[in-house]
């Protein structure tokens, strides 16, 4: 089944040439069948980027999805052109009144400063509050993760004494029969790009956290919460094939001290082809997210939330 996406967005043509069924609008209507509603909160300064990672992700699934998407209001993005927010994106006020099957907190650049000094933490917070009755299942990406689990449980983030930047082996917690890992490998692999970590001290203080994934690398990967209505990602499964090389190329051209992203290049030689390990377990975790914590969860009517 398709995604349903804006006419002409962007990232339609490469999902189309990627065979990632897409739907436009105006053949979505036709169809008497409710699709999945999601809501995307686009932190990321690359909001294009970001769209078409996330969507060829949702649109994976034998699903029907709807996204709508939204920015925050109190932050003028600046990597963006002005007319493809316009055309494509809404802020809050705009959708505070519909209900939603699912929705996807993104990451932001922003994580080595205190959450009360960024910008937009208000009204972030506004919607992470709504996101509790408005919402049936929240995913949390990265900085979006540490915001969630700081407003929702009072969880820190801690400085770490270097950038964990890489792609890093995981594995289920023992003992986890939830649904989110259904079909992974015993070890599987995600990227991650950050100066922050939760700690996992911290979240075993809180009765309603349960860890279900880490990695003995790059520490705690996923937190859920009420069942799987809310769920804390650390690390980048949406992330491109050459997302970490295009972050250090960056770096590296800004004389910034920067190490080689781990079990990332062969031989971890930057002129070498990066290596894609984690494009199947993300595929899946979105899947599987879908499927058993979105579609077979919300009612019909989504007034009913």
């Amino acid at each position: 089944m398709p995604i349903k996406i804006p006419n002409n967005l962007p990232a339609a043509n490469i999902l189309e040439s990627e065979n990632i069924f897409v739907m436009y609008e105006d053949r979505a209507y036709t169809q008497d069948i409710r699709p999945l509603k999601i809501l995307l909160l686009n932190l990321m300064p690359t909001k294009i980027t970001t769209e078409t990672q996330l969507l060829r992700l949702l649109g994976n699934s034998p699903l029907q999805v709807e996204v709508d998407f939204i920015y925050t209001a109190t932050y003028a993005p600046t990597n963006t052109p002005q007319e493809h927010l316009i055309k494509f994106y809404e802020t809050f006020d705009a959708v505070r009144g519909r209900k939603y099957d699912g929705m996807i907190i993104t990451g932001a650049p922003v994580e080595q400063m205190p959450f009360e000094q960024v910008a937009y933490w208000d009204e972030l917070c506004q919607i992470m509050e709504w996101s509790k009755t408005h919402v049936y299942s929240t995913l949390h990406i990265c900085w979006g993760a540490q915001a969630g689990l700081y407003y929702h449980y009072g969880i820190a983030k801690y400085d770490l004494p270097q950038k964990m930047f890489g792609v890093f082996p995981h594995k289920k917690v023992s003992g986890f029969q939830g649904k989110l890992f259904r079909g992974f490998d015993d070890v599987f692999y995600v990227p991650h790009s950050r100066h922050t970590e939760v700690r996992r001290k911290d979240i075993e203080k809180v009765p309603q956290l349960r860890i279900v994934a880490e990695s003995d690398m790059a520490g705690v990967y996923t937190v859920t919460a009420q069942k799987g209505r809310q769920i804390f990602l650390t690390g980048h499964s949406e992330y491109d094939p050459l997302t970490l090389k295009a972050e250090y190329d960056r770096d590296v051209a800004q004389g910034l001290s920067i190490q080689i992203p781990l079990n990332y290049y062969p031989g971890d030689d930057p002129a070498q082809t990066p290596l894609v390990l984690w494009r199947s377990a993300a595929n899946l975790l979105f899947s599987n997210w879908l499927n058993y914590y979105v579609y077979q969860e919300t009612p019909f009517n989504l007034s009913s939330l």
